[in-house]
């Protein structure tokens, strides 16, 4: 019986390598990034996992940039405000971490399409709030949107091969980010389109909402229609044919949360991405308070800020997969503490400049750094576990939503500081939680200060860990072996080598 599986598996994957139109390694995942092709498997779920992120970030944050009518038009207070802002990502904490899970269980196509589906209909709710807690509830709900980007890197990593994950990881979760930036431009247009048609002010901003919501629930179902979810096909199909041996949910868990590299990161990624999100909650009615601009002028402005995301958090990936190829692991390591670091530095001179244009040329700057962190920060996650690799993802992407929880609730909710000096101690909060980066140690690679382990420790010796002697006597952890030999050039120029120890040549697995 496991023979003739394996001779299935063999031929499936035999047949998928003749299909795909880039190179493949022996996972089957893409070893090249074709940016501009819309070829199936791997770019076509490249491109449906960004445009489907891409569209709950537009109705994460579509919200802010028409915040200045809609509080008039619900008397909110500073406090409602603070108090919905934070709502709107403290949502996808759980959901976040639930929608890794899910992905390691059902696969990211059927997990982020069912989570988009779910939320759209609090985006068409906004135009029927009339009070600042429905205000705080459509935001909230709308917010458990943001854990598809926990799909969109679970699926790039597992379409993509490690010499181009990063990169994937980058784009994928960049473009998608472009919409918290987009949508600065994008909601101010529609309300005053539809205000010019005839509407009055206080109904053209709900008028507004249809169109997010509708973009919404068009991105899922073509995840449904188009989508796949493995280079090898969806993963029920997978589990029939026997091809992907069904796992247990606790261990898929216990070997996720009991991994302190998946903990540090998501700490880490608290204050980069938690960081983003803040701003995309803030920045536009920062500059339209204190620099007393046009509410179009403020959300120009506030855009520019996420729109740094087309090139920023993909620089960040590109620029981790660059470094590895000479310096391995700890390449990526240095790469992400140097970046975020420096963005916690600007972060601390955006809040202590009182010029308009200085103002904007600083956030530009600290926006490219912070969001290529975000970058870099995905382009070490998928080596952390792979059995766990979804709970891996959702940690450190619900860590991000934790992140801006925590620092909206002490510097942005109510009146206690102002806007320019939370931005400050922000900053400030940045540098201290990019620290423990230095305490991430792989054996097999080494961390930022100290080498691979004297043990001797190879890929396959961390990975197989993840199994216990009677799970691999099954076979389960044949993909894990895959996986440790396709990521030995994570070990860098220096290390890297074709064969395994003592010359032994790279067994091939079935």
């Amino acid at each position: 019986m496991e023979v003739e599986i394996s001779a299935v598996a063999v031929a499936a994957g035999s047949n998928e390598s003749q299909k795909s139109s880039v190179a493949v390694d022996s996972e089957n995942k893409a070893t090249e990034f074709r940016l501009m092709s819309i070829a199936k498997p791997h770019m076509r779920a490249f491109h449906l996992s960004w445009i489907s992120f891409f569209s709950c970030f537009v109705s994460s944050f579509a919200a802010p940039p028409l915040l200045p009518i809609i509080r008039d038009n619900l008397n909110l207070t500073a406090t409602d405000i603070g108090n919905a802002g934070v709502a709107s990502v403290s949502g996808a904490v759980f959901a976040r971490v639930a929608m890794g899970t899910a992905c390691d269980l059902v696969g990211p196509r059927l997990a982020s399409a069912s989570l988009i589906l779910l939320t759209a209909p609090a985006v068409y709710f906004t135009s029927l709030i009339n009070s600042a807690t429905s205000y705080l509830l459509v935001r909230f709900f709308t917010g458990f949107s943001l854990a598809t980007f926990v799909s969109t890197q679970f699926w790039m990593s597992s379409m993509f091969s490690a010499p181009v994950v990063g990169r994937a990881n980058g784009f994928s979760g960049g473009w998608g980010n472009l919409g918290g930036g987009a949508t600065q431009l994008i909601m101010p247009l529609v309300f005053s389109l539809v205000r010019d048609i005839g509407a009055a002010q206080f109904t053209a901003w709900r008028i507004a909402f249809f169109v997010p919501a509708f973009f919404q629930m068009l991105t899922a179902f073509s995840i449904l229609i188009f989508g796949q979810d493995t280079p090898d096909g969806n993963f029920q199909r997978l589990k029939k044919s026997g091809q992907k041996p069904k796992d247990e949910f606790s261990k898929v868990l216990f070997h996720g949360v009991t991994n302190y590299r998946g903990w540090i990161l998501a700490l880490t990624y608290g204050y980069c991405f938690g960081v983003e999100l803040t701003i995309d909650n803030i920045i536009a009615e920062y500059f339209y308070d204190r620099f007393n601009l046009k509410l179009h002028t403020a959300g120009i402005i506030a855009a520019s800020f996420g729109l740094a995301n087309l090139f920023s958090r993909p620089g960040g990936g590109f620029i981790s997969d660059a470094v590895s190829k000479r310096f391995g692991m700890r390449g990526r390591l240095w790469a992400l503490w140097l970046c975020q670091t420096f963005a916690g530095v600007l972060c601390i001179i955006l809040g202590l400049v009182g010029s308009l244009s200085v103002s904007v040329v600083v956030m530009i700057i600290f926006s490219v750094f912070v969001q290529a962190a975000c970058g870099m920060t995905f382009g070490i996650v998928p080596f952390v576990s792979r059995r766990s690799l979804g709970v891996i993802s959702g940690m450190t992407g619900g860590g991000g939503n934790v992140g801006a929880v925590v620092t909206q609730l002490i510097f942005f909710k109510g009146s206690k500081f102002s806007k320019e000096r939370g931005i400050t101690l922000m900053g400030v909060m940045m540098i201290i939680c990019t620290l423990p980066i230095c305490l991430i140690y792989f054996p097999q690679w080494g961390g930022m200060f100290f080498g691979p382990s004297s043990k001797k420790v190879t890929e396959e010796d961390y990975y197989l860990g993840e199994w216990n002697s009677k799970e691999q006597e099954k076979g389960s952890h044949h993909a894990s072996l895959k996986f440790a030999d396709n990521s030995v050039s994570e070990r860098g120029r220096k290390h890297n080598t074709s064969t395994r120890p003592n010359d032994e040549p790279t067994p091939t697995y079935v």
